[in-house]
C-alpha cells in the first residue's frame, strides 16, 4: 500500500479532529464540482460531523444533476460560518468559491481539495493532485484514509464526479487508477445506467434551442484549427434557458473536424460585471488552453479552462485568434 503524502495526512487529520464544517465548490458547478460537494457532505455526515452544503449563487443547478439529493443545500451563507471549518472542493482559486468568496474570510480555517494544476493554494491546508482525473478521485483517497464505508449514497456522487470530468472515460485524464476507481464505485452501488440516463439523456428542450444558436454562430479561424461561437444574454430569455443550460455546448464545437481548440463566449442571463464568460477546450495534449486563460486572469486544466472579460465579443475573438496562433508557434 502506498504511503499517503503529507498533504493527504494533514487533510485527513483535520477532517477527523474537527466537528463542524461548511462544504462548498465553485460557481456554475459542473459534475465533478457537484458530485464532490455531495460526496464530501455525505462522508462527513457519515463520520458524525455537523456539515452544511453551501452555494451562494441563487441560479438553479444544472438540470442533468437533479437526480442527486441536494435537498440540504443552502444558498445563503450560514449564520454560524465563523464557527465552521470550510472545505472547498474542485475550486481552483478563491475568487470562484461558492459564488461568495466572503466565506473564505469568515470561516476560521480552510481545507482546499482539488485537482486543477494551477490551483492558487488558498487554503490553510491544500491537497491538490493535478494528475488525478477529478476531484472525486482525490476525495476517494481521503475517504479511504478515514476508513469511511463506501455506501451507494457515497459511491454515486463520486461516480458522477469521475464520469463527467473524464468525458465518459474518453478524455486523456482517463488513467488506469480512474478506471479502477470506477469499478470500485460500481461495486459499491453506483448505478451506471441511471447516471448515464440522467446526465446524458435528459436534455431540456430549451438547452437544445440554446445549442442550436451556438452552432448557428460557430465560425472557424486559423485554417479550421480554432472554432469560436457565442451566446447572447437575450438568447437565454428567448428560448427559456438558464445559465447552466450552456454547460456542455462547447464539446460540440471541439468535435468539429480539424479543430485543435474551441471557445464559447457567453453572456450570463443576468447583468453585472464581468459581462462575458469564456470557456476553452483543447482537442489534444500539446495545446495548453489554461495558459491562454491565465492571460486574462482565468485558469483551469491544460485541456479545459476559462476566463471572464468585459471586452466585446469581437475583441475577445481577436484575443483568442491571436493567442491560439502564439500557442501553436
Amino acid at each position: 500500500m502506498t504511503t499517503p503524502n503529507a498533504d493527504l495526512v494533514a487533510v485527513v487529520e483535520a477532517l477527523r479532529s474537527r466537528d463542524r464544517f461548511v462544504v462548498t465548490t465553485h460557481e456554475n458547478p459542473d459534475g465533478d464540482a457537484l458530485g464532490s460537494l455531495l460526496a464530501t457532505h455525505t462522508a462527513l455526515t457519515q463520520l458524525g460531523k455537523d456539515s452544511v452544503m453551501f452555494l451562494g449563487n441563487p441560479a438553479p443547478l444544472p438540470g442533468e444533476y437533479g437526480f442527486l439529493p441536494f435537498d440540504a443545500l443552502v444558498r445563503a451563507l450560514p449564520e454560524d460560518v465563523a464557527e465552521r471549518t470550510l472545505v472547498a472542493v474542485d475550486c481552483a482559486n478563491e475568487s470562484r468559491i461558492g459564488a461568495d468568496p466572503a466565506v473564505l474570510h469568515v470561516a476560521p480555517f480552510t481545507v482546499n481539495v482539488d485537482h486543477h494544476h494551477d490551483n492558487s493554494r488558498f487554503g490553510d491546508l491544500n491537497l491538490v493532485v493535478p494528475e488525478a482525473s477529478s476531484t472525486g478521485e482525490v476525495l476517494r483517497d481521503i475517504f479511504a484514509e478515514l476508513e469511511i464505508e463506501l455506501t451507494p449514497e457515497l459511491a454515486e456522487p463520486l461516480y458522477v464526479a469521475l464520469v463527467t470530468d473524464t468525458g465518459r472515460f474518453q478524455y486523456s485524464n482517463t488513467t488506469p487508477k480512474a478506471l479502477r476507481l470506477a469499478a470500485e464505485l460500481v461495486e459499491a452501488g453506483a448505478d451506471v445506467h441511471k447516471v448515464f440516463q440522467d446526465v446524458y439523456e435528459n436534455v431540456q428542450f430549451a438547452k437544445l434551442k440554446l445549442l442550436s444558436r451556438a452552432l448557428d454562430r460557430a465560425a472557424v479561424y486559423a485554417g479550421g484549427g480554432l472554432v469560436v461561437s457565442f451566446l447572447l444574454r437575450g438568447d437565454f430569455a428567448e428560448v427559456g434557458a438558464v445559465e447552466p443550460y450552456s454547460e456542455g455546448i462547447i464539446d460540440y464545437l471541439r468535435a468539429v473536424e480539424g479543430a485543435e481548440m474551441a471557445a464559447l463566449i457567453r453572456e450570463p442571463p443576468r447583468g453585472g460585471s464581468p459581462a462575458r464568460r469564456i470557456s476553452l477546450r483543447a482537442s489534444h495534449d500539446e495545446l495548453d488552453v489554461s495558459a491562454i486563460a491565465r492571460k486574462s486572469g482565468g485558469g483551469g486544466h491544460p485541456q479545459a479552462a476559462g476566463f471572464s472579460s468585459d471586452a466585446s465579443i469581437e475583441e475577445i475573438t481577436e484575443f483568442l485568434v491571436r493567442s491560439f496562433g502564439e500557442a501553436r508557434s
